[in-house]
Protein backbone atom coordinates (compact mmCIF):
# COMPACT_ATOMS: atom_id res chain seq x y z
CA UNK A 1 0.00 0.00 0.00
CA UNK A 2 2.95 2.06 0.49
CA UNK A 3 3.16 2.38 -2.97
CA UNK A 4 0.08 3.74 -3.93
CA UNK A 5 0.95 5.77 -1.31
CA UNK A 6 3.77 7.02 -2.83
CA UNK A 7 2.47 7.06 -6.41
CA UNK A 8 0.10 9.61 -5.00
CA UNK A 9 2.04 11.64 -3.59
CA UNK A 10 3.88 11.87 -7.04
CA UNK A 11 0.34 12.03 -9.13
CA UNK A 12 2.03 15.15 -11.67
CA UNK A 13 5.32 14.35 -11.40
CA UNK A 14 6.55 13.44 -14.93
CA UNK A 15 10.81 13.34 -14.48
CA UNK A 16 12.29 10.85 -12.76
CA UNK A 17 12.46 7.16 -12.48
CA UNK A 18 10.39 4.71 -10.27
CA UNK A 19 11.16 1.35 -9.12
CA UNK A 20 8.78 -1.80 -10.66
CA UNK A 21 7.17 -2.37 -6.82
CA UNK A 22 6.02 0.67 -7.28
CA UNK A 23 4.91 1.05 -10.81
CA UNK A 24 3.51 -2.80 -10.41
CA UNK A 25 1.82 -2.07 -6.69
CA UNK A 26 0.26 0.71 -7.48
CA UNK A 27 -1.52 -1.00 -10.15
CA UNK A 28 -2.40 -4.04 -8.53
CA UNK A 29 -4.02 -1.46 -5.38
CA UNK A 30 -5.69 0.60 -8.81
CA UNK A 31 -7.41 -2.34 -9.98
CA UNK A 32 -8.34 -3.40 -6.81
CA UNK A 33 -10.13 -0.26 -6.34
CA UNK A 34 -11.53 0.00 -9.56
CA UNK A 35 -13.44 -3.15 -9.18
CA UNK A 36 -14.76 -2.05 -5.74
CA UNK A 37 -16.18 1.16 -7.43
CA UNK A 38 -17.38 -0.79 -9.72
CA UNK A 39 -18.89 -3.12 -7.26
CA UNK A 40 -20.53 -0.88 -5.47
CA UNK A 41 -21.88 0.94 -7.91
CA UNK A 42 -23.62 -2.35 -9.11
CA UNK A 43 -24.70 -3.14 -5.11
CA UNK A 44 -26.16 0.51 -5.00
CA UNK A 45 -27.95 0.92 -7.99
CA UNK A 46 -25.70 4.12 -9.61
CA UNK A 47 -24.90 2.69 -12.87
CA UNK A 48 -25.28 4.66 -15.50
CA UNK A 49 -27.97 3.48 -18.10
CA UNK A 50 -26.99 0.15 -20.22
CA UNK A 51 -23.80 0.01 -18.81
CA UNK A 52 -21.79 -1.46 -16.22
CA UNK A 53 -20.22 1.74 -14.27
CA UNK A 54 -21.45 3.87 -12.46
CA UNK A 55 -20.68 7.38 -10.73
CA UNK A 56 -18.21 5.82 -7.84
CA UNK A 57 -15.99 4.17 -10.98
CA UNK A 58 -16.29 7.44 -12.79
CA UNK A 59 -15.30 9.60 -10.03
CA UNK A 60 -12.17 7.09 -9.41
CA UNK A 61 -11.10 6.35 -12.57
CA UNK A 62 -10.64 9.83 -13.52
CA UNK A 63 -8.93 10.88 -9.96
CA UNK A 64 -6.39 7.77 -10.68
CA UNK A 65 -5.96 8.80 -14.16
CA UNK A 66 -3.15 11.47 -13.91
CA UNK A 67 -1.40 9.33 -11.38
CA UNK A 68 -1.31 6.24 -13.23
CA UNK A 69 -0.15 8.10 -16.35
CA UNK A 70 2.99 9.70 -14.37
CA UNK A 71 3.60 6.34 -12.70
CA UNK A 72 4.14 4.83 -16.31
CA UNK A 73 5.91 7.04 -17.57
CA UNK A 74 8.32 7.51 -14.35
CA UNK A 75 8.59 3.96 -15.00
CA UNK A 76 9.72 3.41 -18.91
CA UNK A 77 12.14 6.28 -17.63
CA UNK A 78 13.83 3.85 -15.24
CA UNK A 79 14.21 1.57 -18.16
CA UNK A 80 15.71 4.26 -20.49
CA UNK A 81 13.04 5.08 -22.36
CA UNK A 82 11.09 8.07 -23.45
CA UNK A 83 7.48 8.75 -22.17
CA UNK A 84 5.95 9.24 -25.05
CA UNK A 85 6.64 5.59 -25.69
CA UNK A 86 3.54 4.70 -23.78
CA UNK A 87 1.73 5.56 -27.62
CA UNK A 88 3.28 1.99 -28.31
CA UNK A 89 0.26 0.35 -26.26
CA UNK A 90 -1.94 1.86 -28.98
CA UNK A 91 -0.90 -0.40 -31.08
CA UNK A 92 -3.59 -3.54 -31.17
CA UNK A 93 -2.53 -6.81 -29.50
CA UNK A 94 1.32 -6.10 -30.12
CA UNK A 95 1.70 -2.52 -28.17
CA UNK A 96 -0.06 -4.07 -25.20
CA UNK A 97 2.20 -6.84 -25.10
CA UNK A 98 5.48 -5.53 -25.89
CA UNK A 99 4.10 -2.75 -23.12
CA UNK A 100 3.83 -5.44 -20.73
CA UNK A 101 7.67 -6.33 -21.39
CA UNK A 102 9.12 -2.97 -21.35
CA UNK A 103 7.26 -2.19 -18.11
CA UNK A 104 8.46 -5.39 -16.50
CA UNK A 105 11.62 -4.85 -17.69
CA UNK A 106 14.60 -4.71 -14.82
CA UNK A 107 15.82 -0.43 -14.65
CA UNK A 108 19.07 0.99 -14.86
CA UNK A 109 21.32 0.04 -12.30
CA UNK A 110 22.99 3.46 -12.76
CA UNK A 111 22.29 6.93 -13.43
CA UNK A 112 20.75 7.32 -16.63
CA UNK A 113 19.53 10.89 -19.21
CA UNK A 114 16.26 10.74 -16.34
CA UNK A 115 17.53 10.65 -13.42
CA UNK A 116 19.97 8.31 -10.47
CA UNK A 117 19.11 4.99 -9.79
CA UNK A 118 15.48 4.93 -7.63
CA UNK A 119 16.75 2.82 -5.27
CA UNK A 120 19.68 5.16 -4.26
CA UNK A 121 17.62 8.80 -4.44
CA UNK A 122 15.23 9.81 -2.14
CA UNK A 123 12.31 7.79 -3.39
CA UNK A 124 14.41 4.97 -1.50
CA UNK A 125 14.65 7.21 1.67
CA UNK A 126 10.67 6.64 1.37
CA UNK A 127 10.57 3.06 1.04
CA UNK A 128 12.29 2.51 3.90
CA UNK A 129 10.63 4.40 6.60
CA UNK A 130 8.88 2.02 9.27
CA UNK A 131 5.22 1.42 8.79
Amino acid sequence: MKYYLLALKRYAEFKGRSTRPEYWYFTLFNFIFIVAAMLLDNLLDLNFENTPYGILYAVYALGSFLPGLSAAVRRLHDVNKSGWFLLISLIPLIGSIYMLVVLARKGDASENKYGPDPYTGPTFEFEQQPA
